[in-house]
């Protein structure tokens, strides 16, 4: 749950973020409100606006490593507006939905296309090689830099993905959950600018192991 003064300070955020493209308040409101009610849906337990908060934090730490600070942040406000777990095009989706909300109110084509290759990023589908843009690699580190919470912190996160998973049976839930984390564990590092590995990355393989041993307790 968002307070409502931390609710208006993005709502302030937005509005000066597409000012920059010469967008009115008035036409910067009615994408905010879209996203705002995706991002507090009562089924988004973890991919809500608490999530969106941290992502911009860890971003502003980043900044003197980001090219086009603009666009990364389209990219995180935009990266989980289309969250269903059952599906696998959430990402895609969340593109679809920046070009059509973005187009219409002037933010400028190349710039619509760097958000959507960003939000597609955001999928964590490539390859264990590093980004090849420093934007990508910020935005991808503050999409993941959760996983280098803190303990209790990191805790709720988990409790909150599986209620996200409500619908899947524990076994079947636990199983899934594990292959994912696995995966990650298996990458040559999971932070790819210094300040966030240096800063998340031990303590991150720390919390993906203890999930997984708890995880394999469970079954």
């Amino acid at each position: 749950m968002i307070s409502p003064e931390r609710l208006d300070a993005m709502q302030t955020a937005w509005v000066k973020l597409l000012e920059r493209y010469g967008v009115t308040p008035a036409d910067a409101y009615p994408a905010f409100d879209v996203l705002v009610a995706a991002y507090t849906a009562p089924e988004r337990h973890y991919h809500n606006l608490e999530h969106l908060g941290e992502m911009f934090r860890v971003a502003g730490r980043l900044a003197p490593n980001i090219d086009d600070p603009s666009t990364v942040q389209l990219a995180i406000w935009f990266h989980d507006a289309v969250y269903d777990p059952r599906a696998r095009d959430n990402e895609l989706r969340s593109g679809e939905l920046a070009v059509d909300f973005l187009g219409p109110i002037g933010v400028p084509a190349s710039a619509i296309e760097r958000v959507v290759r960003l939000v597609q990023a955001t999928a964590h589908l490539t390859s264990m090689e590093p980004p090849t843009d420093r934007d990508t690699a910020a935005l991808l580190d503050a999409d993941l830099a959760i996983l280098g919470a803190a303990e209790e912190r990191y805790k709720r996160y988990a409790r909150d993905i599986r209620q996200e998973y409500a619908w899947l049976p524990d076994a079947e839930y636990q199983k899934g959950r594990a292959a994912v984390l696995t995966k990650f564990l298996a990458r040559p590092r999971l932070y790819h600018h210094l300040i966030a590995f240096e800063e998340g990355e031990t303590r991150a393989r720390a919390n993906i192991a203890a999930e997984l041993a708890e995880l394999s307790s469970n079954r």
